[in-house]
């Protein structure tokens, strides 16, 4: 959402600006040392100037209240908060003419070090470290003669740039947003989304530090002492804000400190912290698996409907575990078999129809918690221009959502191109943030040398970068970590259970769940005008995972709970990051992937040097017992748990190195969070004939097939399908066959199909006509497009397999995720689309009309019950409803929107996490931060 600037009257802007001056003190980061920068030690770096990035809207998260205040009233930014966007917006208009040359038009050189003449300053936290900062980006440039220096110098440079939101994200991870930042429906929303799934108690918390320090050898110990030193940073640069009044103006307006006496704290930092925000870092991007209870709801619909034997083939047609037909990022076929469908399944837990309620999570709520009151508190007249700036949450609500669609890559070996070398375009999709949840970095220090991203609060190291001959990046792959199982309730006493006992079967012994909670409590804030108010946030905890669920199952009450394979590992990743920062370590492909294979979190990491590119799959795949059914419910006893489970520290065999998917030197690999390799199944539903990984691969392939890539022209294959609609490109031609299987005698019908037909023919693309017109090309057939696909899925679906599976699977897999439907799992404005949706469906069922070869069909034909004639009359006949629908009914508009304005609806416009906020730019389906790399030499 974006805030909206204010308007003040002289005598309140005069009291703003009184203010402004006495708190616009320099930040200590403009170092009067810049000038005299010390001369670094050269680094090694075989990039030669070939490795570019870019991450929006600008390396400054931290603003001042004077920054806040000014923001609101004229609308300024502090210097480097969004000097990226517009050089980030400007590929969708200059990707078609796109060269080597002008690269740097959109992207940033990332080579190492800071040029002679560019140096804007330097800060010297340490002795032992210097943190110089280049004039273009402010991007820090850290180097230390010590290796506790080097990540000292981390922790500050984190503060310097993100302080106020790693406290944020500390406390989501730790289910205290609210009483941290206010009572804001959005910010309960957080913390009861992100905690449940990881509940701890400070103990839980410094047991998983202790595991890394006493269990990973010396690297782990090596790893707790930079987590230390960076901890010391962060800590060292927060109370130096502190005692300069430079610290973020956030502090002042949610309550923390006083904005003229500077009475009030901001909390130190600990290393647990660590562990909490990379909780939420991993279990929002790193997860995969845990949606069996809805699986099981809509299996049993199926089965209703069918009988047992045919709804069940129903649903595998729906479910769709390893369709011949999904892209891959292995596609030379290589076999990786996981998480399969046993031949004879056990231990299968499907609760009795109607049984199943979701657990209750909130609790004794008072005052706002239960009304949603605001009262605005009376601010001084210097801070009215930033009130209520988070009455809708310091994250706007759906921001975070567990169905984000993140992260793409794109890579082509060296005999396909133009120099030899591979070339790689890679980068996370991590959402639009202002400002970003990851930050640009340089570290180079003893044992480490590399340039790229982190998540704030835990960059320790570079997460996804470059190194001296080599770059990496990572795409979510959400591969099946996590189970659910069906725990037998019972009572102590021996009395009869019911579905709300608090204790359950383990292993035989009635054993009572661990009841884990927060109590959060709020008042309002010149930020946060929410009501005073409370509750309390309830999770039960076993030896199986947490409750989620109550249910029966042949009349026996249980609870389904979830078990993460990452639970209580939330950290344990740190060792592969370490390997990966580690120029001693990480020297080839081999190297790198044997590094990639120590991070815990489901990922697809990929690799390039001068010589070869490489692809490995993280996770802590767990060992089943034979029979289980992942993809279901299981029931909670020993002869169905992981192999050599142990629950007290949630440990188990995992799949070996061997049984992951990995390549080297594959012709090309792409990746949008697709499917991985044969036979290893999908997690979840909608990884069939149509995903969104489709416009990678059509597009490299071709480049692959014609030979000679470079740099720009794989970069332009990636935004050239940044601004494509999936629906356009991959089923369209199959509806315009159907319906033009017949004449269109209707004109205005007809119109409408030449319309679309000529937005295909055009490459189906959602684009500005000319930079800054706000109007697309082909406006009409896209709206149509956009009012046709939800009617069109129904019409098509629903009648054959009836109202209640329907709904049943549409809970499993939302039918639409275009850029324009506001109702998806990541919101509007969002920029990710076309990762979740019915679009497989559709097409499989259309070419079985057509009587086209289909591999693996849906076990029913839908569309007109199989009949071409029926089939096209229905497609009609939702045509026709769309044609209709005004353009204000399909844009709705919102507060940053005007009803019927296309554009808008689709475009990018970043979530505010403080009090800057910043222009809305073009719809773009692409990384938010983003490498270009070709490396000519190693070492």
């Amino acid at each position: 959402m974006r805030r909206r600037t204010g308007r003040l009257s002289p005598a309140t802007a005069a009291a703003v600006f009184a203010l402004g001056a006495a708190l616009l003190i320099p930040p200590e980061r403009a170092s009067a040392e810049a000038a005299r920068a010390p001369a670094a030690d050269p680094v090694a770096d075989h990039c030669l100037s070939q490795c570019d990035d870019i991450l929006p809207p600008g390396q400054n998260g931290n603003a001042t209240l004077a920054d806040i205040l000014a923001h609101q009233v004229l609308g300024t930014r502090p210097a480097h908060s969004s000097d990226q966007l517009a050089r980030y917006d400007a590929l969708v208009a200059g990707q078609s003419g796109l060269t080597d040359e002008k690269l740097t038009d959109f992207f940033n050189d990332a080579s190492f070090g800071v040029p002679a003449g560019q140096v804007e300053s330097v800060t010297t936290p340490r002795p032992d470290v210097t943190i110089t900062r280049d004039r273009r980006t402010g991007v820090p440039h850290i180097k230390g003669t010590t290796r506790y220096g080097t990540e000292f110098g981390a922790g500050y440079a984190a503060g310097q740039d993100r302080l106020w939101m790693m406290d944020l994200f500390r406390h989501i991870g730790r289910g205290e947003l609210t009483s941290f930042a206010g009572g804001a429906l959005a910010n309960q929303g957080l913390e009861q989304q992100f905690w449940p799934s990881a509940p701890y108690t400070e103990a839980d918390y410094q047991a998983q530090v202790e595991r890394i320090r006493t269990t990973e050898g010396e690297r782990g110990e090596l790893a707790m002492a930079d987590a230390q030193a960076y901890v010391d940073g962060i800590n060292a640069y927060r109370q130096k804000a502190k005692d300069g009044r430079y610290f973020p103006g956030e502090y002042v307006l949610t309550g923390k400190v006083d904005a003229i006496t500077n009475v009030g704290e901001i909390q130190p930092f600990r290393i647990t912290d660590l562990i909490s925000i990379a909780s939420v870092v991993g279990g929002q991007f790193g997860g995969g698996g845990g949606g069996e209870v809805q699986a099981a709801l809509s299996l049993l619909a199926a089965q209703q409907k069918y009988g047992v034997a045919e709804g069940t083939r129903v649903w595998e047609s729906f479910r769709q575990r390893d369709d011949p037909e999904a892209v891959l990022t292995i596609h030379d076929g290589t076999r990786f078999p996981y998480a399969r469908k046993p031949a004879q399944p056990r231990g299968t837990a499907l609760p009795d129809a109607g049984s199943v309620q979701a657990e209750q999570l909130v609790y004794d709520r008072t005052g706002s918690a239960a009304t949603g009151a605001r009262a605005p508190v009376r601010a001084p007249a210097e801070l009215r221009p930033a009130q209520g700036i988070f009455d809708d949450g310091v994250i706007p609500e759906g921001s975070l959502s567990a169905r984000r669609g993140m992260s793409n890559a794109l890579l082509v070996s060296g005999e396909h191109t133009a120099s030899g070398n591979p070339v790689a375009v890679f980068g996370p999709q991590t959402g639009y943030f202002a400002p970003q949840l990851m930050m640009l970095q340089e570290l180079q220090g003893p044992g480490i040398s590399a340039r790229g991203v982190a998540f704030a609060g835990v960059g320790m190291y570079v997460q996804m970068g470059r190194g001296q001959d080599y770059a990496w990046s990572a795409t979510s792959s959400g591969q099946d970590i996590t189970d659910v199982y069906a725990v037998e309730l019972c009572e102590p006493d021996g009395s009869a259970p019911t579905t709300a006992s608090a204790h359950y079967l383990h292993r035989s012994v009635c054993t009572p769940m661990e009841k884990m909670e927060r109590v959060n409590s709020w008042k309002p804030s010149v930020a946060d005008s929410t009501a005073a108010g409370s509750y309390r946030l309830q999770v039960w905890r076993t030896a199986y995972g947490m409750v989620t669920h109550r249910a029966t199952i042949g009349g026996k009450p249980v609870a389904y709970t979830s078990l993460r394979t990452t639970y209580r590992h939330e950290a344990d990743s740190i060792i592969g990051f370490q390997m990966l920062n580690d120029p001693s370590y990480t020297k080839d492909a081999a190297s790198f992937q044997r590094a990639a294979s120590n991070i815990d979190y489901a990922f697809n990491w990929f690799y390039a040097d001068s010589r070869t590119a490489a692809y490995f799959n993280s996770g802590m795949n767990p060992v089943r017992a034979a029979g289980v059914d992942p993809a279901l419910p299981v029931l909670a006893e020993q002869a169905y748990e992981w192999q050599d489970y142990d629950p007290a520290v949630n440990t188990a065999a995992y799949t070996p190195f061997a049984e992951h998917p990995r390549s080297v030197g594959q012709d090309y690999y792409i990746s949008w969070n697709n499917r991985q390799a044969k036979e290893y199944d999908a997690a979840g539903f909608g990884f069939g004939a149509v995903h969104r990984g489709d416009l990678l691969d059509d597009r490299v392939r071709e480049l692959v097939a014609d030979g000679g890539v470079t740099r720009a022209s794989l970069t332009r294959a990636m935004a050239e399908a940044a601004v494509t609609d999936l629906r356009g490109e991959q089923v369209l031609p199959e509806l315009l066959r159907v319906l033009r299987s017949a004449p269109v005698t209707d004109p205005a019908l007809n119109t409408a199909v030449q319309r679309l037909e000529a937005w295909r023919t055009a490459g189906a693309q959602r684009k500005e006509t000319a930079p800054g017109s706000h109007t697309y090309g082909h406006s009409a057939a896209v709206r149509i497009m956009d009012a046709w696909w939800p009617l069109l899925v129904e019409a098509q679906f629903r009648p054959a397999l009836g109202d209640p599976l329907y709904q049943a699977l549409t809970a499993s897999l939302s039918i639409d995720e275009s850029p324009a439907s506001s109702h998806g799992p990541t919101g509007a404005h969002s920029g990710s689309a076309f990762q979740y949706g019915w679009w497989g469906y559709v097409d499989k069922d259309l070419r079985q009309v057509l009587g086209d070869p289909v591999q693996a069909p849906t076990a029913a034909t839908y569309c007109g019950d199989g009949g071409l004639s029926a089939c096209r009359e229905t497609l009609l006949t939702t045509l026709r409803a769309a044609v209709a629908a005004p353009a204000g009914t399909v844009y709705p508009g919102d507060e940053s929107c005007s009803a019927g304005d296309q554009w808008c609806t689709d475009a990018i416009i970043h979530r505010a996490l403080g009090g800057i906020t910043h222009p809305a730019v073009n719809w773009q389906n692409r990384p938010t931060y983003q490498q270009v790399v070709e490396f000519p030499s190693h070492r």
